[in-house]
């Protein structure tokens, strides 16, 4: 269960939108250069949250992305499971295509309680609670500690 590229961008996008009042649009170019990711390519992945149905865009001078409502509640395993697809959790860890109780890897039950307690944990953890936590200082969502709070 190693994220992709896309399921990271995305986790820290709508982290970061989930930080801004609500339905305030933000930019991609904004949210882009606040976490220091490609514009073009999150682009790509903030049209494909806007299609599953977690953002709103808006087009134009005051245009931008923000979280529908209700969407704050989303957690991280919903997301994950847009960007990565519904066979996310059940990836071998070692990459074999076949891999379950009855053709296990050597690593099958050894991981099988960690992965589960990983699922459990991102059921848990809500856009909303991550966002107060990086608006706090708690955490930081890129390499700049202040990156994820609204510019001054």
């Amino acid at each position: 269960m190693v994220l992709s590229r896309t399921s990271q961008y995305a986790i820290q996008a709508l982290i970061y939108i989930a930080t801004q009042a609500p339905g305030e649009p933000v930019l991609n170019r904004d949210i882009a250069e606040r976490l220091n990711v490609p514009a073009a390519y999150l682009a790509k992945i903030l049209q494909s949250l806007c299609k599953h149905g977690l953002l709103d865009s808006f087009r134009g001078r005051l245009g931008g992305f923000c979280l529908r409502e209700g969407m704050h509640r989303t957690t991280l395993m919903q997301v994950l499971l847009l960007t990565e697809g519904p066979d996310f959790t059940k990836s071998c860890i070692l990459g074999l295509k076949e891999c379950s109780d009855e053709t296990a890897c050597p690593m099958h039950f050894k991981w099988k309680p960690v992965k589960n307690k990983i699922i459990a944990m991102m059921n848990d953890m809500h856009l909303e609670d991550l966002a107060k936590a990086v608006q706090t200082g708690k955490y930081r969502l890129a390499d700049l500690p202040a990156a994820a709070l609204p510019a001054a």
